[in-house]
């Protein structure tokens, strides 16, 4: 790179594993976009980071807003002049429900932020990725094991991580010619917000309740770490991390 300033962008950088994810990139010497809904939250990241808070910026916005997200990569161009990271890591589901409980205005709330938003941010990094100099660039998607051996229940949050799956996938194809590296994490059990849940105990597949384990953040932290080192001739497409004895394989 002309300027070796290496710039990320992580979206739901106000909480959980977005969190968690741009205080690693920042303690590793990333400049990083914090994206979000919350501004309060974006400024409680940047805060952490400590002595790094002075190469984190926020942009708040959401992600189900096309307009939004296409202002909040203008701004990061604006300001950066290019873009080498993004971790797409935005997304939300809805508590246990069978298909018929689900309306239609919960599925498109779920199919808005962790499809179509997934989609938005990923395009406006391909554009600005593809047409930078030098060009090319990272994008790692958050997945889910859920995509692949869903929850009881998770109709919503499942089909849209498997088409999850699906952008990550044709992503990675059309990226070929640009240098841009398209991979994903699919994460089970990290102990976040979205996981309290899981200590008390969720509905398996059996029909019990039972509780679950869960592993440290910072295991999500180190692969999205160890898959951002890489060189743009190297891909993780695919990787799962996930606490060791959690019910996965099989349900089990």
């Amino acid at each position: 790179m002309q300027n070796m300033e290496k710039i990320a962008l992580v979206t739901g950088a106000g909480s959980g594993i977005g969190r968690a994810c741009a205080l690693g990139l920042l303690g590793q010497g990333w400049t990083v976009g914090l994206l979000g809904r919350r501004a309060e939250a974006l400024q409680e990241t940047a805060q952490a980071a400590g002595a790094a808070a002075e190469r984190a910026f926020t942009l708040p916005c959401n992600v189900a807003d096309e307009d939004e997200v296409a202002a909040a990569f203008a701004t990061l161009k604006a300001r950066c002049g290019r873009l080498d990271l993004l971790f797409n890591n935005a997304g939300g589901g809805l508590a246990a429900k069978t298909p018929d409980e689900v309306s239609g205005a919960e599925w498109r709330q779920v199919v808005d932020v962790n499809l179509n938003g997934a989609f938005y941010c990923l395009s406006q990094a391909f554009k600005l990725m593809r047409h930078q100099s030098p060009m090319g660039g990272r994008i790692i998607n958050n997945g889910s094991i859920s995509a692949t051996t869903p929850r009881p229940g998770s109709i919503a949050y499942t089909a849209t991580k498997h088409a999850v799956s699906g952008l990550t996938k044709t992503a990675a194809l059309d990226g070929r010619p640009y240098d841009i590296a398209v991979g994903q994490i699919d994460i089970g059990n990290a102990a976040s917000e979205m996981t309290a849940r899981m200590v008390s105990g969720v509905l398996q597949a059996d029909g019990s309740t039972r509780p679950e384990p869960r592993m440290d953040l910072q295991a999500v932290v180190d692969t999205l770490l160890h898959m951002a080192a890489l060189p743009l001739t190297a891909n993780v497409l695919f990787t799962t991390v996930m606490a060791t004895k959690m019910p996965f394989v099989g349900r089990g």
